[in-house]
């Protein structure tokens, strides 16, 4: 007799309820996998917004007198002398003397020599913007100290540098009689005497520095503070007297700056977006305008300029940056192949910026310099990198543009015009107070920020943790 055997079915329908759910349990895992294997597949360095991996920055604004930020302004638009360093032009004034008492958030100047540097302006302005108009900034307002990841001082360096400056007392490096310096010393005694700055030493403390001379007298004092500057060039001078003025050390030790805490940012740029689908034929192959000597370095700008200007296809033009010439370079700009990029003052200028809002492909003529959001966006993309040595070259530098295809530097500004954005400050707004452009400057300018964050932190650690009567570390050098 064959035994019965009795089978699960007869006992346990298949189709039973807790038998459905295991199975669509498995099969939506199953599928999960699947997708997720084949999206890493298909894109083995998949790029993440830092907007989708993080929430934002938190930002604390310390309570500065007005007088420092927007009161200043007020100060510049009410007085009725003219910058000492621009020549008159009746027809296309850069100063208005007459500013609505009502506007609590006055204009900044359209003066060229310091409409370069509104980062401060822009930065500030976002911060104002009411919360419900801050939907796309990454920079999130609060109001305890304790809430905050860094601590933004709200004071117009840049503007009272340039004030100083434009006065024509001669005035600015002394510190008699030196109205931006009596500001400086009361910016400094304020935050030195908040909670947060004894808490950090001032190391989460963020300024905004795009003038090279700005906070020019108490620069030491902030020296371990985030610091947002255009470049280092004005600070390497500082830091390293063994340079003979040509060239940099292979060494400097920095004690004020550094890629490991501070950010560089934009110039504000002074020319017009040119749209890609606006692009015209260009005649020329190389563009520069500017001033062929400078006060404050420039030699190399100067051999450049004595190469150059006799060459087939290279523009040259000695301008200032009034309004004429602003039309002049528009026009230059917009119909050069390449635009010429090299050390004046410092190791940028707002050139570059305008070059690329103008779709005109930088020549960055430069062996050390430092540009905004490295690690964010390759310039090798849409930029040439020239070294000195090469530049300087008879012949040299235009024979390798000429090299160029078309489709080359089309490409070139094709992937210039998707960048073009990340450098604009402006939202619109003529009082600087609404919503920003999510991918603009002064969003990318937190992200770095944020991004330096870790490092900042574990200083601030560090020196807590240091034992009574301990000496002091030194500050370290910049190894990358």
């Amino acid at each position: 007799m064959v035994p019965k055997i009795t089978s699960m079915a007869s006992t346990r329908p298949l189709c039973s309820i807790p038998y459905l759910l295991l199975s669509f349990s498995l099969l939506f895992v199953f599928s999960l996998l699947f997708f997720f294997s084949n999206s890493l597949l298909s894109n083995p360095n998949p790029r993440f917004s830092h907007i989708t991996l993080q929430n934002g920055i938190n930002v604390f604004v310390a309570k500065l007198p007005r007088s420092l930020n927007y009161g200043l302004l007020e100060n510049y638009w009410s007085s009725s002398s003219p910058d000492s360093r621009i020549p008159t032009d009746p027809d296309h004034p850069t100063r208005k003397t007459h500013l609505p008492k009502t506007d609590a958030y006055p204009p900044y100047p359209e003066n060229p020599l310091i409409k370069q540097y509104s980062a401060e302006y822009w930065i500030m302005g976002d911060l104002e913007t009411p919360p419900e108009k801050r939907i796309g900034s990454f920079a999130k307002r609060v109001f305890s100290e304790s809430d905050a990841d860094v601590v933004f001082v709200p004071f117009f360096a840049t503007l009272s540098a340039e004030m100083e400056l434009g006065n024509g007392k001669g005035s600015f490096r002394k510190k008699s009689g030196n109205e931006d310096y009596q500001r400086q010393r009361q910016v400094l005694d304020f935050v030195k005497n908040t909670e947060a700055w004894k808490r950090s030493n001032g190391r989460d403390h963020v300024f905004v520095l795009t003038d090279p001379v700005a906070m020019w007298h108490v620069r030491e004092e902030i020296a371990l503070s985030i610091l947002l500057v255009v470049d280092f060039g004005g600070w390497f001078r500082q830091d390293s007297k063994s340079s003979n003025g040509t060239s940099l050390p292979e060494r400097i030790e920095h004690t004020q700056v550094s890629v490991i805490k501070d950010v560089i940012v934009p110039y504000t740029h002074l020319l017009p977006r040119l749209d890609l689908s606006q692009n015209l034929r260009r005649h020329s192959l190389l563009y520069f305008k500017g001033a062929k000597h400078r006060h404050r370095g420039g030699l190399i700008r100067e051999k450049l300029w004595d190469l150059l200007v006799d060459e087939q296809g290279v523009v040259m033009e000695e301008g200032f940056p009034n309004a004429t010439g602003r039309e002049q370079s528009i026009r230059g700009m917009r119909n050069s192949e390449f635009c010429l990029h090299p050390a004046g003052d410092t190791p940028t200028s707002c050139r570059l910026f305008d070059a690329i809002q103008s779709l005109c492909i930088p020549v960055i003529v430069s062996d050390t310099i430092e540009l905004p959001f490295e690690g964010m966006i390759d310039y090798s993309e849409f930029s040439v990198f020239v070294s000195v040595s090469d530049a300087l070259t008879p012949k040299w530098l235009a024979n390798h543009l000429r090299r160029f295809s078309e489709r080359e530097k089309e490409a070139f500004r094709s992937r210039m015009a998707n960048v073009q954005t990340v450098f604009v400050y402006d939202n619109g707004q003529a009082n600087g107070i609404g919503p920003i452009e999510p991918d603009g400057a002064v969003n990318h300018i937190w992200k770095k920020v944020q991004q330096k964050m870790p490092m900042v932190k574990e200083a601030v650690m560090r020196e807590r943790r240091k034992p009574a009567g301990a000496a002091s570390v030194p500050l370290r050098c910049q190894c990358i």
